[in-house]
Parts: C-alpha cells; sequence; structure tokens
C-alpha cells in the first residue's frame, strides 16, 4: 500500500492527475513522429540526402535509449519531478534550437538533445508505479498510453498538414509551444512521488545485480523490446514505403504513419479494463500473437502478389493492437519485480527497448532503398513480433518450471 497523500489536481504537494501523465508521455510520442511526413522537404530544405535526414529518427532513439539508463537512476536518487522539470526545459531550448538550425548537422545536433524529453515516459511509468501495485499499474498504465496514444495517432496528419501549409518549422514550432504548455502543467500539478530515495547513485549500482539477475525481468524487457522493435522499424521505413513505394503524398504518408496508433489506443484499452482480471503474463502473450498474426497476413499476401497501401498500413494496424495490450503489462512487469529500483528498472528496461528500436529504425532505412518494395519491412517486423511472443512464452514456462520444482 502506498503512504503517498491523495491527489489534488494542480497541487504540486500531492501525487499527480492522471491527464497530467498522459501529457508528459504524449508530448514524447509527438515529438517522436510529427515531423515524419517532412523528412523528404527537410532533405532538400538542407540539400541533404534522405538516409543522413532519417537519422533524425535513429540517432533521437539512440540518444533516447542512452539517456534512460541514467535519467531512472538520477530520479530514484533526487526524486521524479525536479528531473521531469529540468527535462522539459531543456526539450524546449533544444526545439527552439531544431527551428533556427542553419544546416543539416546543427539540425541533427538539436535534434538528439529533443531527446530529453523521453524523461516524461520513463517517469510517467514510474509515478505509476510509485502509486499504485503491480496489477493495478498495468492498468493504470494502460489508461494512461492510451490517451497517450490519441497523440501520435493524429501528430503525422497534423505535421502533414502543416508541411503542406507552412513549411517543415512549422511543426517544431507546435513542439515548442507543446512543450512549454507541459512544462507549466508538471511545476503545478506533478508531486514528488517517490517515498524513499537512494543514498547515491553508487549504491544504485551495487543494486543491479539484484535486478538482471531476474528472469522475469529479461523476460518483460525482451518481449517489450522486440515488441517496439517493430513499430520503430515501422518509424524509420514507413515514410519511405509510403512516398517512394506507394507514390503518396505527405499528407496521405502522415495518416498512414499515424495507422498503428489507432490499433495502440484500442489495445491500451482492453489494457486498462482486463490487466486487473486475466494479469500481465496473459495480456502480453496475447498482444505478441497479435501483432505477429498482424505482419504474417501482409508477408503472406505480398509473396502471392497481392499487395498495395490498404493492406500494408492496415495490416499494420494490428500490430498496434497487439503493442497495445502488450507494452503496459510488460512495463508493469519490470517495474514490479523490484519495486524499490523501479526508477532504475524503467530506465535500464526503456534503454534497452529504446537501442534496440534505434538499430531496427536504422536497419529500416538502411535496406529500403531505389527501387525496393515494402517487402523488407515486413520482415523485420514479422521476425521482431514472433521475437516478442517467444520472450513472453520462455518466462512462463521458466515460472511454471520453478513453481513446480
Amino acid at each position: 500500500m502506498t503512504s503517498l497523500p491523495r491527489g489534488r489536481y494542480l497541487d504540486r504537494a500531492t501525487p499527480p492527475h492522471i491527464s497530467t501523465l498522459i501529457v508528459l508521455t504524449g508530448l514524447g510520442a509527438m515529438s517522436m513522429n510529427i515531423f515524419l511526413p517532412s523528412l523528404p522537404g527537410m532533405a532538400a530544405y538542407f540539400n541533404a540526402d534522405y538516409a543522413l535526414m532519417q537519422l533524425s529518427v535513429s540517432l533521437y532513439l539512440a540518444v533516447n535509449a542512452v539517456l534512460q539508463l541514467f535519467i531512472g537512476p538520477i530520479s530514484d536518487r533526487y526524486g521524479r519531478r525536479p528531473v521531469l522539470v529540468v527535462s522539459l526545459a531543456v526539450f524546449c531550448l533544444a526545439t527552439l534550437g531544431c527551428i533556427l538550425a542553419p544546416t543539416a548537422g546543427i539540425f541533427l545536433a538539436f535534434r538528439m538533445a529533443q531527446a530529453v524529453i523521453v524523461a516524461g515516459l520513463v517517469l510517467g511509468r514510474a509515478v505509476v508505479r510509485d502509486m499504485v501495485p503491480q496489477d493495478q499499474a498495468a492498468s493504470m498504465i494502460g489508461y494512461v498510453t492510451m490517451g497517450m496514444a490519441v497523440v501520435p495517432m493524429i501528430s503525422p496528419a497534423v505535421g502533414g498538414l502543416l508541411d503542406q501549409a507552412f513549411g517543415w518549422q512549422s511543426t517544431f514550432i507546435l513542439l515548442l509551444v507543446a512543450g512549454l504548455a507541459v512544462l507549466w502543467l508538471t511545476w503545478a500539478d506533478l508531486g514528488e512521488t517517490a517515498q524513499t530515495k537512494s543514498t547515491s547513485m553508487r549504491d544504485q549500482v551495487r543494486q543491479y545485480p539484484e535486478l538482471f539477475a531476474s528472469r522475469r525481468f529479461w523476460g518483460y524487457c525482451l518481449s517489450a523490446t522486440f515488441a517496439s522493435g517493430a513499430f520503430f522499424a515501422f518509424i524509420g521505413g514507413a515514410p519511405f514505403v509510403g512516398a517512394q513505394v506507394y507514390g503518396l503524398n505527405s499528407v496521405q504518408v502522415g495518416l498512414c504513419v499515424g495507422a498503428p496508433a489507432f490499433g495502440y489506443f484500442t489495445g491500451n484499452f482492453f489494457s486498462g479494463r482486463f490487466s486487473v482480471r486475466k494479469g500481465v503474463n496473459w495480456m502480453i502473450t496475447v498482444g505478441a500473437a497479435i501483432s505477429t498474426l498482424g505482419m504474417i497476413i501482409p508477408f503472406v499476401l505480398t509473396l502471392a502478389g497481392a499487395h498495395g497501401p490498404l493492406l500494408f498500413f492496415g495490416s499494420v494496424t494490428l500490430v498496434g493492437l497487439g503493442n497495445g495490450m502488450l507494452m503496459p503489462n510488460a512495463n508493469a512487469g519490470m517495474l514490479s519485480v523490484r519495486p524499490h529500483l523501479a526508477g532504475s528498472a524503467s530506465g535500464i528496461g526503456g534503454a534497452i527497448m529504446i537501442f534496440g528500436g534505434a538499430l531496427l529504425s536504422a536497419f529500416a532505412g538502411w535496406m529500403l532503398g531505389p527501387g525496393s518494395t515494402a517487402m523488407p519491412l515486413i520482415v523485420i517486423m514479422l521476425v521482431s513480433s514472433a521475437l516478442a511472443l517467444a520472450a513472453i512464452l520462455y518466462t512462463i514456462l521458466r515460472e511454471r518450471q520453478v513453481a513446480g520444482s
């Protein structure tokens, strides 16, 4: 049971309202994909290759992963609130730098600095786990990310419209305005939730072997890593597939890139409703199976000669549905293995997830070139989803073996 006081909205002496956690995590999702329809235009603006501008995705994810290794432990040491406030302020400054960048290199430097917004995702989960126990945390994280899913569902379309009307800088102006608004809300509403704080970073590092020795932690972590890998591969390759393979314009690409978010929203709703009743392992298994099925369909039909944007992007919606069921439960499982290291578990697990996503995003971009079809991206996403299913099935098997011994 938590000893935290009852939350009151816009009272920074109490735990935050769920809406504050939604916008915190949603801002990170918005930063991830609102500018994707602008990538071809940005390449032309900076007179750079598309592959170079695509690094704004993969490098962002890589820095995102590294930061998560530190954000969680630092928040365990100093608290969730100060880390979130500082991170949001840095994000706003980095976004301004992106808007004013004169060259592609300077833009990429500020884009990497924007990755600090990952604090919202890492600590949003940790705050939930500070407040409630495991199965309830899975349910609450499901509702938080259900609200968050609305943002990536609509932001690529909004980004495409802004790009077409005002140019690529307009998407980053919107990010700056949103960042300032979320900074104010976090300052006003989010009270400290970390009830105990570690004495030093060194003491926390000494406890890492305890976390790393847990098969449950690795099972949940790898399942989430492979599931998110399928999504990040999609993020890295979908703009090319939409524009170059299927000939869609920036608005259409924005709408199609948002397709999996509709499924993710629905999957998060199922997590919120059923995680307490069914348990995290059941939800993860079903979610991973749905995601895998979602990529088997276009793989088989493409081999049979049937292909097109509706088939590809429609099938990816199933991946979003499965991930929406899997991710909140896998995250709650990771954070519950050692509750006193919830911030560290969120950061380390998130870093592994994002680093894997960065590799797959870059790999997807590398595999797609002149004359490519959608098949390389389909295969990457299929294999990644299937590995997520294998990871949770192995974890369940190990749990049964230990329980039976």
